[in-house]
């Protein structure tokens, strides 16, 4: 009939279609640019109005909510736990934080996450708390190891992952290679001075 309403499953359908859309377009955006990107970017590219982004996922945080497992999530869950695998103290610090800052690098959301950009997001403050987790593992294994300085602190360990976060969200992007010289400057900069294994 002419004019006739559409049907439910019609209407779920294009929803769905839509929904997917949209995250499809910010795991694009925000793994390129990072979760800051206008969210009238994130529509353009899929397809919608910013309203449809308000209407199926209620704002910015609830979009973060619906895609930061691929964004972020995998990737950085992914190192910690090979982090742990790691036996050696000192081994597994330098592959946790070389890892770490290679995400920095690569994944500008990486940044927006350890700066904590949207509080609001229960997913979001949840991997910052796991990180914040795994710092003051590594910190405690390292100082009783001799592997980190005896003063070094997990503060201390915090405040260079945001100082870093802040330099590439706010500083530009360095060389790559300029990059990796001065993570090997951190890595020296906080080894402990562990004995030799014959005592001297």
């Amino acid at each position: 009939m002419t004019g006739a309403v559409p049907s439910q499953p019609r209407l779920r359908a294009d929803a769905r279609r839509n929904s997917e859309q949209i995250r499809s377009a910010a795991i694009g955006a925000f793994q390129g640019r990072g979760l800051t990107v206008p969210l009238e970017e994130v529509a353009r590219a899929a397809g919608v109005s910013k309203a449809t982004i308000f209407n199926r996922f209620g704002g910015r945080v609830g979009l973060i909510e619906a895609v930061i497992e691929e964004v972020v999530a995998t990737e950085l869950f992914a190192v910690i736990d090979h982090t742990r695998t790691i036996e050696d103290v000192g081994e597994r610090i330098a592959y946790y934080l070389t890892a770490l800052r290679d995400l920095q690098y690569r994944q500008p959301a990486v940044n927006d996450v350890l700066l904590q950009s949207y509080p609001h997001s229960r997913q979001l403050m949840e991997i910052c708390r796991v990180g914040s987790e795994v710092n003051d593992e590594l910190v405690a294994a390292g100082r009783e190891s001799g592997a980190l300085r005896a003063e070094f602190t997990a503060s201390d360990l915090h405040a260079l992952v945001v100082d870093n976060a802040l330099a590439l969200k706010h500083g530009g992007l360095p060389a790559r290679d300029d990059y990796d010289r001065r993570t090997t400057y951190l890595l020296d900069g906080i080894r402990g001075h562990q004995p030799a294994a014959d005592g001297r």
